[in-house]
């Protein structure tokens, strides 16, 4: 694809389109609100805290954003592309090393969602859409679902990228 003014516009009309697969369009796609984001607020601070394994944070979101994306174009699924890749980008958003304290930290387990939407809601202008995706990420351990297509498939993308980044089986690093 040539660079344009709006090559945002012309991946989010690619992804949309459904037509096939195509790595480098999705890419191109989350890049752009990446750098948006990165800009605009602290996603900058997601680079210095591990996730999994040796993922950083930042990473792992990128990670999540690829394969929601990919979800959603293999199985035609329609999505406000914007939201989903913003939402993947910042559901993570909590801002802290989760390793400090006990081996399995319940707090961070079931706290982290809302205290990711916290942080983002107050560094960024989210949608209302944009924050359910974010506090509903955990879910069954956030106990209420998400409302929205974008919310399910952020749940399943954090889930699989999860196994994959802890068996080290696949990276995609943006």
């Amino acid at each position: 694809m040539k660079p344009t003014m709006n090559a945002a516009a012309a991946a989010a009309d690619f992804l949309r389109s459904g037509v096939k697969y195509n790595k480098e369009e999705i890419v191109h796609a989350i890049e752009h609100q990446a750098k948006l984001l990165l800009a605009e607020g602290r996603l900058h601070l997601t680079k210095g805290y591990i996730q999994h394994s040796d993922m950083t944070v930042f990473q792992h979101c990128a990670h999540v954003a690829y394969i929601s994306c990919v979800l959603c174009v293999k199985l035609g699924i329609d999505v406000s592309w914007n939201e989903l890749i913003r939402a993947s980008l910042l559901h993570d958003y909590f801002l802290y090393d989760w390793h400090d304290g006990p081996p399995f930290n319940f707090k961070h387990a079931f706290g982290h969602p809302t205290f990711a939407a916290r942080n983002a809601a107050r560094d960024y202008k989210l949608t209302a859409k944009e924050i359910q995706i974010i506090k509903r990420h955990m879910w069954p351990l956030t106990i209420v679902p998400p409302t929205c297509r974008e919310g399910w498939i952020v749940v399943l993308a954090d889930k699989i990228c999860t196994l994959l980044e802890v068996g080290r089986k696949e990276r995609v690093r943006l």
